[in-house]
């Protein structure tokens, strides 16, 4: 009996697990078993595995196999598990030597004529091999990938990857034949323009208030609903949102890439470092948005963690599904439970979403004439809940454009995105300094310790919140924005001038 043990990744939810591939050869029958819970692409890998051995110019055992993959309650899945054991074979067998496998991790996908091809999740197989060695003395982890996705898995620091075009070239690696060494992948080099292709906010006609509206909210990260007819630039603000975001750290950059790879969405070098922008159509049912299914899959809300999630046409979509996102854009992460396992899920997405005051359109607007009864309008709006709304820190009604402000040019005198980003990432360093994270993440301490205004401020708080009936959430709303709009000022703490424009921001929709 001989054994040889593989070690590779699962892409379980929410986190990359190493497996134990393990390969006996026992006399018997002759016999391929792969056991450990395999779904039926990895059960399929027995026909891939024992072609490209072959081809491969390999000996394919005529004994009985046995493939094991641990931990046996971990459900596996992808075809990335080809490599792995093909590798185990050949070790077992004693066509590669066994010790070349150790303390290195595999994963690719094998054709018929034993090429190696891409797979999807390396960035987060890298990032769990990074984390797992993360402190321990010793050489850095190995990870040997296809050639087309070692770039990516690259970006990774702490972790050496190697690409192979073939199982023939990465078994006389492993076998160690000088001429044959596997060169040490290194990271794509980013040009300049992929780092910024995202629209410039000077592009946007007039609008000044909202700009400045967006400007709040991305320094705070507080959630946007821009209310206004169609033509007025709803969308093209909401699409240059994350040009004005801070710049990501390295930690979130590693975050959203490997969250990413992780996924059937993927991750591409040219998105190094870029906040992550999903547009869903209103048609998106709740496991597409939320995310769902048996095993859970993520939805688009996590897809868009540490980005932004623009809902368009906000009251098209089904209220069920949208009442789905309280939770997750209450903290920031989701739950989803399943009779057999549980999933948690992040969901630190900034949600800019977008709609018409009623279906027609033109509600409110003095240059047309509005043919929506007050019923019709009441119901349109109505499919948008009080407790969704709630959690809405900025609501803001943008008017018609103006013939006068459509002819002139696009950037004459108007602030681009690179400006707007400066003091938006300036306001984001002082909360970051004061209470390490951004002002809509205080929780109700931090927000009795840090957004109280002086005491003209609370006295306008006080009467606008008799007003509007508010909340004690949309009152503790106000003064995180209000904490925002101080940020930006450099203030130390919001005086009235910021609670008079975070009540504005509040009263433009849901409570006018």
């Amino acid at each position: 009996m001989s054994l040889a043990v593989v070690r590779s990744r699962a892409l379980a939810p929410g986190h990359t697990p190493e497996v134990k591939v393990e390969v006996n050869l026992a006399n018997g029958l002759p016999a391929f078993n792969i056991v450990g819970l395999p779904d039926l692409e990895v059960r399929e890998s027995r026909e891939r595995v024992r072609a490209a051995i072959q081809n491969s110019r390999f000996e394919f055992p005529a004994r009985r196999i046995t493939v094991n993959l641990a931990p046996a309650d971990l459900p596996k899945a992808s075809g990335h598990f080809d490599l792995p054991i093909a590798l185990g074979i050949l070790a077992a067998s004693a066509q590669i030597p066994a010790a070349a496998l150790i303390n290195r991790e595999f994963a690719g996908e094998l054709s018929l004529t034993g090429e190696l091809r891409p797979v999807q999740g390396v960035f987060a197989m890298a990032c769990g091999l990074a984390r797992r060695d993360s402190g321990a003395a010793g050489p850095a982890p190995e990870l040997f990938l296809p050639l087309q996705s070692a770039p990516t898995a690259a970006l990774v620091p702490g972790v050496k990857v190697y690409g192979a075009g073939d199982l023939l070239s990465l078994c006389a690696h492993l076998a160690g034949q000088q001429q044959a060494q596997l060169p040490l992948c290194e990271a794509p080099s980013l040009p300049p323009e992929s780092l910024s292709q995202i629209a410039d906010m000077a592009e946007v006609v007039g609008q000044a208030s909202a700009k400045r509206a967006l400007e709040v909210a991305a320094a705070g990260a507080h959630h946007v609903l821009l209310v206004g007819p169609p033509g007025a630039g709803k969308s093209m603000l909401a699409a240059r949102m994350p040009g004005i975001l801070p710049p990501m750290t390295d930690a979130e950059a590693l975050a959203s890439a490997a969250l990413l790879s992780a996924t059937r969405a993927g991750f591409v070098p040219r998105m190094w470092r870029q906040r992550p922008f999903r547009a869903p159509h209103h048609s998106a049912s709740a496991a597409a948005l939320i995310g769902g299914g048996n095993p859970p899959l993520a939805g688009e809300i996590t897809l868009a963690h540490l980005g932004v999630l623009f809902l368009d046409e906000l009251p098209e979509f089904d209220r069920r599904v949208l009442d789905m996102l309280r939770e997750p854009l209450e903290n920031g992460q989701i739950t989803i439970s399943r009779a057999g396992r549980q999933v948690e899920f992040p969901a630190g997405a900034q949600l800019v979403a977008a709609m018409n005051p009623c279906p027609c359109g033109w509600r409110g607007d003095t240059r047309k004439h509005c043919r929506c009864t007050p019923d019709h309008a009441a119901r349109y709006r109505g499919k948008l809940s009080g407790p969704l709304l709630d959690r809405i820190d900025i609501q803001i009604t943008l008017p018609a454009l103006t013939p006068q402000e459509l002819s002139e040019p696009r950037s004459g005198g108007a602030e681009s995105s690179a400006e707007i980003a400066q003091r938006v990432a300036l306001a984001r360093e002082r909360q970051i300094s004061r209470q390490n994270g951004s002002n809509q993440s205080l929780n109700g301490r931090d927000i009795d310790r840090f957004c109280q205004p002086d005491q003209a401020g609370k006295t306008l708080l006080e009467a606008a919140g008799q007003r509007f009936q508010w909340s004690a959430r949309a009152h503790y709303r106000v003064l995180k924005v209000a904490r925002t709009i101080a940020d930006l000022a450099a203030a130390a703490q919001p005086d009235a001038s910021h609670i008079a424009e975070a009540i504005r921001y509040r009263s433009g929709f849901g409570d006018a």
